[in-house]
């Protein structure tokens, strides 16, 4: 069995995170992972650069997680190989007065990738099932029909040729809480630090319920969900930089063809 197949929750298949261990790595040891992830990032360049040239498809990464799970980590560290010019990274908190007054999938469909670009969304419209269930501003009712509605959202990215991969970053408590003392102890990461981050660890068994119950009904075939072992950074980065590089194969990405003689035009030089 393959990273990609260990990490993934298929259609159907219930998770309970307990069962989960976040600090997996497959018995992998940081510097090999380390060299991994390094050859991984340069594909994913090669990559990212083709799927632009060719610009017919798209790829939108989501990152949920508890408050530290690595979600900017994520991005700094796997990301960094991609052109800005066909990336972009969307980061999602509490609705806007503007946002709050549509269906709570408006503010994400605007920012879904284009034809030839990367979307991250650092959190997603997943908040919608997340934080509302923990906190109970929706009913369990209006959380099964969001699960729908989700899942239909999805489904036609796909049929528009956005591929679409979920991560979820999954740490422990007792890692969360090393995370959080090291920001407290570093003044340059002080800007990190927020009230709710500290409030919101009183609902972990909670969070953990409606994160199993949201990726249970939301793994799909077109639009799957990994549970990615985040106790160990570098196994974080290895894992999602190969499961996005196994992604992009998978398309057979292909250059356009030139609508025009090119050895007439170039001959001309």
């Amino acid at each position: 069995m393959d990273l990609r197949d260990k990490l993934l929750l298929r259609p159907d298949t219930r998770i309970t995170l307990a069962d989960r261990d976040p600090g997996e790595t497959m018995g992998l040891d940081k510097e090999a992972a380390a060299e991994k992830t390094e050859k991984n990032i340069a594909r994913l360049d090669e990559l990212q650069y083709l799927m632009y040239g060719e610009h017919r498809r798209a790829l939108l990464v989501v990152l949920q997680g508890m408050d530290g799970a690595g979600k900017d980590g994520t991005i700094r560290h796997v990301m960094r190989g991609l052109n800005p010019q066909g990336c972009r990274v969307t980061s999602f908190k509490a609705p806007s007065a503007e946002e709050a007054e549509h269906d709570f999938l408006w503010r994400v469909h605007r920012v879904v990738p284009s034809s030839g670009e990367v979307a991250i969304f650092n959190r997603s419209h997943y908040e919608d099932v997340l934080v509302t269930r923990v906190h109970k501003t929706i009913t369990d009712k209006v959380a099964k029909r969001r699960f729908r509605e989700i899942n239909q959202f999805e489904e036609m990215l796909h049929d528009n040729g956005v591929t679409i991969l979920k991560f979820f970053l999954h740490i422990s408590h007792k890692e969360q809480t090393a995370r959080l003392r090291a920001r407290c102890d570093d003044k340059e990461k002080h800007y990190k630090i927020s009230e709710s981050d500290f409030h919101e660890r009183v609902y972990w068994k909670k969070y953990q319920q409606a994160y199993e119950d949201a990726i249970d009904h939301t793994s799909q075939k077109h639009a799957p969900w990994f549970v990615i072992p985040s106790d160990h950074k570098w196994y974080r980065n290895l894992a999602i930089s190969r499961i996005i590089v196994d992604a992009l194969e998978e398309m057979k990405l292909e250059y356009p063809q030139p609508a025009f003689d090119v050895s007439k035009v170039c001959g001309k030089l």
